[in-house]
């Protein structure tokens, strides 16, 4: 059996083959940066089918979040090893399963706007490190962290317009010290800010929500897609619940900006799925 996964801060979606028949399921976020290996066992210990077929699995193929550099692939192959004992792993990040999912062998820009936010060069073999992708605290302009940050400031700072502070109110019960206890004390703080950004889809047409978004998604082209020389030749593509959500604000401001938007995917995984399989040898 082979699994592959794709892997946010929030979700972690897998595809799995074995003997011409496929199996899906979903388990949390499992990002190294949050979750040490024993972590990572108890996230999968939830998921009852898995302890079935936990010892068919032979081979997986892990993209996820935080993965960038060998002591967190570790943590990551340590962890699925403790559930997975026969298998060979290969742990990688996400921004290179997403290069597979919409470049497939081409090159293009691949960015990432998810529960965090970043972006690579892709030749159509190897992504290329940047300097960017530097988390909720100092970075992930345009994600969802980002985003619910806004939120949740404009509205304790009160420059949030009345009528949105109404409704936020009425959708989040939350205080100062409420939000500096999730974010500075308690698990997962990016996941937390992340959950806020929900409220903007739900006013998507209020003035005020439509210029966060074009702000923000314009501040993550400043930072991140403009430091490449060939961004105005080279197809961008988009990962990521926010730039699926919101793509016809992002598409309108990369316009504005001579971006050629390529693929939007929610969701890379089948895209990862299929590069896989098809770099196996196997046809479905």
């Amino acid at each position: 059996m082979i699994l592959v996964a794709d892997s946010g801060s929030t979700k972690t979606d897998w595809l799995g083959y074995n003997s011409g028949k496929t199996i899906s399921f979903n388990t949390q976020g499992i990002n190294p940066y949050f979750l040490n290996a024993q972590d990572i066992y108890k996230v999968l210990s939830k998921v009852q089918m898995l302890s079935e077929f936990a010892e068919e699995v032979k081979e997986i193929y892990f993209y996820g979040a935080g993965c960038s550099t060998p002591d967190k692939h570790e943590i990551i192959s340590n962890g699925l090893s403790l559930f997975f004992p026969k298998a060979f792993i290969s742990v990688e990040n996400d921004l290179i399963g997403s290069a597979y999912a919409t470049c497939g062998d081409e090159k293009g820009l691949i960015c990432i706007l998810g529960t965090g936010s970043n972006v690579s060069y892709f030749d159509g073999a190897s992504t290329y490190d940047s300097n960017y992708g530097l988390g909720y605290i100092l970075g992930d302009e345009g994600s969802g962290t980002f985003f619910g940050r806004k939120m949740i400031t404009s509205y304790l700072y009160q420059q949030m317009p009345e009528d949105l502070r109404v409704l936020f109110a009425e959708d989040y019960d939350i205080d100062k010290e409420t939000v500096i206890t999730n974010v500075y004390q308690r698990p997962l703080p990016n996941t937390y800010l992340a959950g806020f950004s929900r409220f903007m889809y739900e006013n998507r047409d209020h003035p005020y929500i439509l210029q966060v978004l074009e702000d923000g998604f314009q501040e993550f082209i400043n930072i991140n897609i403009k430091d490449f020389k060939d961004y105005k030749t080279i197809a961008c593509h988009f990962v990521g619940s926010i730039s699926f959500y919101y793509q016809d604000i992002l598409k309108r401001v990369c316009e504005r900006n001579g971006i050629r938007v390529g693929k939007v995917l929610q969701k890379p995984i089948e895209g990862i799925f299929n590069y896989i399989l098809k770099k196996e040898g196997i046809t479905m």
